[in-house]
């Protein structure tokens, strides 16, 4: 006949049986019982004959009422309902004695349910005990420290009174014991708010043995009140707390570790009320690290080191500051009268940050209590509570100043960015806060202890609070969560190459598709970002989009005219131009299609542009336009663009990369680490919901993305760094507690670059120590610069040179300030000068050029001519013996002219570059007066030029000298088997070159004057840059006579070669018998360079005699 066919929903309502039997076992609201504690067999079995004794006992009871043949409950209500009926009849049949006697006969499935209510009951009142006891020192403790604010012993707990260990309790109390408790809770408490709390005085517990129900009971022995501590015992526990290893428990008897518990004694603090707008308060009020101000104040106060970590958002930069002001440092009055120094690793961050605390605690902008201070501004005085500054900045006080008196408090931020300044700053300051505490501590008159806040935007916080080296005793690490809302990430399916063609068709679908909201683009450098903004506002831009409706309007009212477009009148070529242009870039792979008629308002950020134009950005942008930021990394953590609402992350950065073996750098584009990218994608959920655009897919994201970046010690040259921690007496810089330590490999050639500037004597093979500060290297320590710069500062005082060697030093040490063209790169391919000035047109012939792309072609042909103009200009003084000489004729030519902006869009040079410049010249021409009494560093607005035969020549042994070992020389030279001879071409174009520890040809970059000329022999460069060559940039041409002279510990000399007429003089002496003097010039042959190095031409020098032994001079 076949299967039968199942019931219809048989399966549904085998679910709804199994769901209601569950019900009727479990009961309702017991979901949480398995947190509860365990109950014990015999106590459940005890409770279940208690249950069936007092129900035989009401049966019986009740047996007059069971003639109607009706059944009675045999349990309480509750029980009854959910347990089981016994039938009356049977029970009055066997008798009321056989009743109490016998038990009622119960099935395993009843059994079970009585079992599960019994537990219930168990638990409830376990449940109900803990929460009595949780609550009784809850209470005690919060009576323990509003009433004794700092215990001396370091404890935590309840101090116990005079007769009993009273406990607080939620609970009702008897008459007697309630007049006993009435006691008035101390002063400051929150008890005394308005909170009733009874405190009852428990009589001592008989508690079961842990062995079982047999067991004796146990009796609590009452400790004899001496009024010394005593923890509390965990609910329900009849045994005394084990002694605690650090002797400290918390409020429930566990131990606490030990970084949490204070290290410094309390000291008075004087509360400083502020008056804020409400709109301010409201906007801290949402801040998460404001409602973490306790814990975090506790936390400083009671230690001298506190690690903060607080997510981007969180409000530390701005609150942490105003925190500390409130609770009176850098008050007079109170115990810690030093001012709070805040450092940030970029002067844009030091500004802004200094504004908006200064606003935020209703002080005037020209408030001198709180203040900045970076590279060439300060606005300090003797009132001055909160000063924001720049790492490097209180790095050089350090030198000045090793315990930072004038402090109290220093807040290093953005530690997480790892650089060299940041790091060396914290390892100082963990040995400064150390032997300030040490001194306060041994009662030293005036010694005050210093409080170090490490500040941290991500999780990488194990450098410094796991670092032994760092910190003897790990610091407490304070967590707080970021104000973030949720932030959805998009992935790209494929990752493309053309970055920037990306960023833009995202940037153009996000314009037209989305709601508004701010954009933040993140490029890699200058040139992308000015690329970028072209294009955007080009498309975008107010203007743009004026034109392209009054061309749409114009096309509108001639169709309703009824006129025709043909090819040659202006409306008609203007709408086939932007047809023909749209097409162009779709075909590029752009998606014109997006358009729409709200404008753009594009603003570009980096860290060269000029001050005001950076905090255009946090302005609100005009009515109507959608904010769009196109910015290198400087916008990841460092600044808070407000309203961001979308994030197109290109997922790349360039980075400085440096090799300590050979010293070439290269600016490399590569990706960036998942902490940064983390960062970028938070930006844009500080108002409201965002989202983030990566333009990179999920697998290149797991796959080359590194979770943190290298920290920057490892990454740069680190002579300065050396030079300044041997100028704080730091001899042995390898033992130094360095975050991160660099490698001794890189020390080791730090230090020899030093020896060779004269900065340190040499030291021992095994010396670990290292060489000793010279006086020449302690006075190049007063200097903000490279120590090859301050070398040049400090032995540039001859023929009047120095005014020339001040602004030479500033002009290297910004950088070099003339704009490049884009094909004026690393290309061997240059056009040369000539062929541009022959090849372009002039201004009035292109503007009748009606063909965009043309047009657009003659006028960089015209730009590069006036740019090939004012190089062959600049370049002329000193006839192309050095790059530098170009730099310090535009440096006197900006001064000459007053410092106009105009100057700087005429000659191809950069605003905020020459800006710099000024101002740094300033700043170290006050230094060289100050370091120097007496001495004029000749700092005038019309600085003339340098004559060219003495003051030319001085300034190229100085710069010689600087970089003495940094000799390139010119490779048919260099290598004697070589058969090629280059000293005949004319132009240095494929020449290679050989410099000491590089075994790469070099080659002379093509944006150098002594490209297009004959190639030297010897010379010098500042740096060394790998693109598809080794380039040699900032050459300065050699003269080989100078390196036994300005390079002596880089060369060795031959035995004294002896000249005919030195025979001759010498046989004619000793005929006469005249004996030898002291002093005698010789001839020896150096060779100069490691090694065997390169044999020069013999030069005549000096010999001493000394012991019976002939020494050089």
């Amino acid at each position: 006949m076949g299967h039968s066919r199942p019931r219809y929903n048989q399966k549904g309502r085998m679910a709804q049986r199994e769901t209601r039997k569950r019900k009727r076992v479990g009961g309702e609201g017991d979901d949480d019982d398995s947190n509860a504690l365990v109950i014990d067999e015999q106590e459940r079995k005890k409770r279940r004959q208690e249950v069936i004794r007092l129900d035989v006992q009401a049966s019986t009871g009740e047996s007059e009422a069971a003639h109607a043949g009706t059944s009675t409950r045999l349990a309480p209500r509750g029980v009854a309902d959910i347990v089981f009926l016994v039938p009356t009849r049977q029970l009055l049949a066997a008798g009321a004695a056989q009743a109490q006697d016998a038990a009622p006969k119960m099935s395993s499935k009843k059994k079970k349910r009585l079992d599960a209510f019994i537990d219930r009951k168990l638990k409830k009142e376990q449940r109900k005990d803990l929460i009595a006891s949780l609550a009784c020192s809850t209470t005690a403790l919060f009576v323990k420290r509003s009433a004794q604010p700092f215990n001396p012993s370091g404890s935590l707990g309840v101090v116990a009174a005079a007769e009993a260990a009273p406990v607080a309790s939620t609970s009702s109390a008897t008459s007697t014991s309630s007049a006993k408790a009435n006691v008035a809770p101390a002063v400051g408490s929150a008890l005394a708010a308005g909170a009733t709390v009874t405190i009852v005085k428990r009589k001592p517990k008989q508690l079961l043995a842990a062995s079982g129900v047999d067991a004796e009971p146990v009796r609590l022995e009452q400790d004899a009140d001496d009024g010394s501590y005593k923890p509390l015992l965990p609910a329900g526990s009849g045994f005394k707390n084990k002694p605690d290893p650090e002797g400290v428990t918390g409020p429930l008897g566990a131990p606490l570790p030990q970084s949490e518990l204070p290290t410094l004694p309390p000291q008075r603090t004087v509360h400083i009320a502020v008056q804020r707008t409400p709109e301010i308060e409201a906007s801290r009020a949402e801040l998460p690290v404001v409602k973490e101000e306790d814990r975090v104040m506790a936390t400083i106060l009671g230690h001298s080191v506190t690690v903060l970590c607080g997510e981007t958002g969180s409000g530390k930069t701005t609150q942490v500051g105003q925190f500390l002001w409130e609770a009176g440092f850098g008050d007079p009055s109170s115990d810690n009268p030093g001012m709070v120094a805040i450092t940030q690793p970029r002067r844009v961050a030091a500004l802004s940050t200094s504004a908006r605390v200064r606003a935020e605690l209703g002080l005037a902008e020209d408030s001198p209590l709180v203040a900045h201070r970076i590279r060439y501004s300060s606005t300090t005085s003797a009132d001055t509570k909160l000063v924001f500054m720049t790492d490097g900045v209180l790095l050089r006080e350090l030198a000045s100043d090793f315990l930072l008196t004038k402090y109290s408090v220093v807040v290093v931020d953005e530690a997480h960015e790892r650089g060299v300044n940041t790091d060396v700053l914290i390892g100082v300051l963990s040995r400064v806060a150390k032997l300030r505490e040490t001194q306060w501590r041994a009662g030293k008159e005036g010694a005050k202890p210093l409080r170090l806040v490490i500040m941290s935007a991500t999780l990488r916080v194990a450098d410094f609070a796991e670092n032994p080296t760092l910190f003897a005793k790990p610091p407490p690490v304070l967590h707080i969560t970021a104000r973030q809302h949720p932030v959805t990430m998009h992935f790209a399916r494929h990752t493309q190459h053309d970055y920037l063609a990306q960023a833009y068709k995202k940037v153009a679908r996000i314009h037209a598709r989305l709601p508004p909201g701010g954009v933040l683009v993140f490029c890699t450098g200058q040139n992308e970002i000015v690329s970028l903004v072209k294009r955007l506002e080009k498309k975008f831009g107010p203007r743009a989009i004026a034109e392209r409706k009054e061309r749409v309007r114009r096309a509108a009212a001639a169709r309703a005219s009824g006129a025709s477009f043909s090819r040659g009148k202006p409306d008609g070529d203007d709408v086939q131009l932007d047809r023909a242009l749209d097409a162009k870039l779709t075909g590029r792979g752009i998606d014109m299609e997006e358009d729409t008629d709200e404008p753009m308002h594009v603003l570009p950020l980096y860290s060269l542009l000029p001050t005001e134009r950076q905090m255009q950005v946090f302005q609100e942008p005009p009515a109507g336009h959608r904010l769009v930021v196109v910015a290198t990394n400087v916008a990841e953590t460092a600044i808070t663009i407000p309203n961001i609402k979308y994030v197109v992350d290109t997922g790349r950065a360039k980075e400085r990369k440096y090799d300590h073996a050979s010293g070439i750098q290269s600016f490399e584009v590569d990706w960036i680490s998942k902490a940064s990218a983390a960062q970028r994608a938070g930006r844009a959920g500080r108002t409201g919901p965002g989202h983030c655009y990566r333009l990179y897919s999920s697998a290149v994201y797991e796959q080359h993305f590194d979770q943190f970046a290298k920290p920057e010690i490892l990454r740069m040259p680190i002579e300065g760094i050396v030079l300044t921690m041997k100028s704080m007496n730091i001899d042995a810089v390898a033992n130094f507690p360095f975050p991160t330590p660099p490698d001794r490999a890189a020390l080791r050639r730090a230090e020899k670059t030093l020896v060779h500037l004269g900065a340190l004597e040499p030291s021992e093979a095994d010396s670990r120590v290292g060489g000793k500060i010279t006086p020449l290297g302690r006075s190049m320590a007063a200097f903000p610069l490279s120590p090859r710069f301050a070398k040049m500062i400090v032995a540039g005082q001859q023929h009047g040179c120095l005014p020339y060697v001040v602004a030479i030093v500033c002009a290297l040490s910004v950088g070099d300030p003339f704009i490049r063209e884009a094909n004026l790169g690393d290309e061997d391919d240059v056009a040369s000068p000539a062929d541009d000035e022959s090849a372009a047109l002039s201004r009035a012939e292109i503007a009748h050029i009606r063909d965009p792309d043309l047009k657009a072609k003659e006028e960089r042909k015209l730009a590069r001519k006036a740019f090939f103009q004012v190089q062959q200009r600049y370049a002329a003084l000193g006839k192309g013996t050095s790059d530098v000489f170009k730099m310090l004729s535009v440096v006197g030519a900006y001064e000459y002219d007053g410092g106009r902006d105009a100057f700087c869009e005429a000659n191809f040079v950069r605003v905020k570059a020459m800006q710099e410049i000024h101002k740094l010249r300033a700043q170290i021409s006050r230094l060289v007066s100050s370091t120097f009494p007496g001495l004029d560093a000749g700092f005038v607005p019309k600085l003339p030029p340098p004559n060219e035969t003495q003051q030319i020549k001085v300034l190229r042994q100085l710069l010689t000298a600087a970089f003495i070992d940094q000799v390139a020389i010119r490779k048919d030279i260099a290598d004697k088997s070589s058969n090629t001879s280059f000293a005949k071409l004319a132009s240095t174009r494929g020449v290679p070159y050989r410099a000491f520890g590089i075994e790469e040809d070099l080659y002379i970059h093509p944006s150098s004057n002594l490209f297009h000329g004959p190639p030297p022999e010897f010379i010098v460069y500042n740096e060394l840059h790998r693109t598809t060559k080794v380039w040699l940039k900032t050459i300065t041409k050699v003269n080989p006579a100078w390196l036994p002279v300005l390079g002596r510990s880089l060369c060795t000399f031959s035995k004294p070669v002896e000249t005919p007429s030195q025979a001759l003089a010498a046989k004619a002496a000793s005929s006469a018998g005249q004996a030898a003097g002291d002093v005698r010039q010789i001839f020896v042959v150096p060779r100069f360079g490691p090694g065997t190095g390169i044999e020069l031409k013999p030069v005549q020098m000096t010999q001493v005699l000394v012991n019976g032994r002939w020494i050089l001079q």
